[in-house]
């Protein structure tokens, strides 16, 4: 029943994501309001009984919750009627301690990671720094322009990851497209790039990452399998939509007069450049110091901070104050923050009750083609958290390193979130930057990305089977 009513909650919650504009309810709030109903339902009823097998081996189980899995494995506490209540308590710390606690930090983690890249592309943005990428960038028809963002947004994305890149290219389309309904079609194809980008590099998707450091994965050997798949999986749906893009983009006017920002040109050059090194030094710090990912963008971050403030000290009063970081603080959609909160607490809440990894067991278990199966945790990607599924086909499979299946996962899961904006960060990151809506995106990107998706799937297999038969 439980289930079920969490299963409900969380579709619910979807369709009032999906009808924002109809109902009149910002994102945000539904969001916020299906994460903390399902884990109130689940806290709810794990009163009075012990929560599945599958959490109870789980790595974040504290020790006393081991000691008690013993005990109560030797059939002594089922003695006593004092047991129940023991239960009860025990339980519900450890959803608390073990599961709530755990999966919060883990969501910390990725909103403080967009709240810094964020923050580094405003305050580039402050000091006009994509004036640098803009002024050299003729291109004034649409297929043109949408072709150089997305090849830009593809390969960026393998040195960063595809969240920071899609935050810094959307940011970019908005100094070169002004048309809305253009600007967010490009941001869709940027995301589609950015999520293909992404898969070929083990530091380029999450899920690639967590195969990396599972030892499922080597550098290597991802990048040389991956990366024409990849590269077709956002070429094909490019090439068909070319044909169907006419005319020019009018760029946004700029300011003139008593609007205009009096910075020099290596002021503007310095802090493009330095914001792009943080950037980019992010990744290199996760592999040289093992923490995770917000802590290097937080470093970053203070980085360019204390730059900028030593460089607009010599800056007149007006430029100054809109060069000022909290300015640019001020400016960060806190909205879509609270959304990406909601969203991931109601998939953490499925995870944390063994919903996502049952549907992984049946999925292998009713389909059994492994290709298959890795076909459609992409799609499922696309409504649900992928990091999950991911991690429940690590625990399933003992494949070797570099076996086929844990390249065609990695390609998969990093691309099959595009089919839906809601579906992987970098979607997420467009929707709160531009205000996409979720319908919009169904209707004119959706199709694209699942015809890139099915495109770079179909050239991985291919490629496999021959080289199978060449062997």
């Amino acid at each position: 029943m439980t289930t079920w009513l969490l299963v409900g909650v969380f579709i619910t919650g979807y369709v009032a994501i999906a009808l924002e504009h109809s109902i009149g309810i910002n994102k945000a709030g539904s969001a916020l309001a299906t994460g903390v109903a399902c884990w109130t339902i689940y806290a709810l009823s794990v009163s009075g009984q012990l929560p599945g097998e599958a959490l109870l081996t789980a790595e974040s189980v504290p020790d006393w919750f081991s000691v008690k899995l013993a005990y109560e494995q030797s059939g002594q506490a089922s003695a006593h009627a004092e047991a129940h209540a023991a239960d009860s308590k025990l339980a519900f710390e450890y959803l608390l301690d073990g599961q709530l606690l755990h999966a919060l930090g883990e969501i910390s983690g990725i909103l403080f990671f967009i709240l810094g890249a964020m923050t580094i592309v405003e305050l580039v943005d402050a000091f006009e720094g994509f004036q640098v990428i803009t002024d050299r960038i003729a291109a004034k028809s649409k297929v043109g322009l949408l072709w150089i963002l997305s090849l830009l947004a593809f390969f960026m994305s393998a040195v960063l990851d595809n969240l920071a890149s899609t935050i810094v290219m959307v940011s970019l389309a908005r100094k070169l497209v002004s048309d809305r309904e253009t600007r967010w079609f490009f941001a869709g194809m940027i995301v589609c790039a950015a999520n293909a980008g992404g898969a070929w590099s083990v530091i380029g998707d999450v899920t690639t990452t967590m195969l990396w450091i599972s030892g499922k994965l080597s550098p290597l050997a991802v990048m040389g399998q991956l990366i024409v798949p990849s590269l077709v999986c956002l070429v094909v749906p490019l090439f068909v939509v070319s044909f169907k893009l006419r005319g020019t983009v009018e760029r946004p006017v700029q300011e003139t007069g008593a609007g205009k920002k009096n910075l020099e040109r290596w002021q503007i050059q310095l802090m493009f450049w330095l914001g792009l090194a943080c950037l980019i030094a992010v990744p290199v710090f996760k592999t040289l110091t093992h923490l995770p990912p917000y802590m290097g963008m937080l470093l970053s971050l203070s980085c360019i901070w204390f730059v900028a403030e030593i460089v607009r000290r010599d800056l007149d009063d007006t430029t100054r104050s809109s060069t000022h970081v909290i300015e640019v603080l001020q400016r960060i959609d806190t909205s879509s923050i609270l959304f990406f909160l909601g969203i991931l607490l109601a998939v953490e809440c499925l995870a944390s009750v063994g919903l996502l990894e049952t549907l992984a067991r049946n999925l292998d278990s009713m389909v059994g083609n492994q290709s298959m199966i890795a076909l459609l945790i992409g799609f499922l990607s696309s409504a649900v958290d992928n990091v999950p599924l991911v991690a429940a086909s690590i625990r399933m499979y003992d494949f070797p390193q570099d076996h086929g299946f844990w390249q065609f996962l990695a390609y998969c899961a990093g691309t099959g979130g595009s089919c839906l904006i809601i579906g992987s960060a970098a979607g997420v990151a467009a929707m709160g930057l531009e205000r996409i809506d979720f319908m919009w995106y169904l209707r004119k990107i959706s199709f694209w990305a699942v015809l890139g998706y099915l495109s770079g799937a179909g050239t991985y297999l291919a490629m496999i089977w021959s080289q199978s038969t060449g062997s």
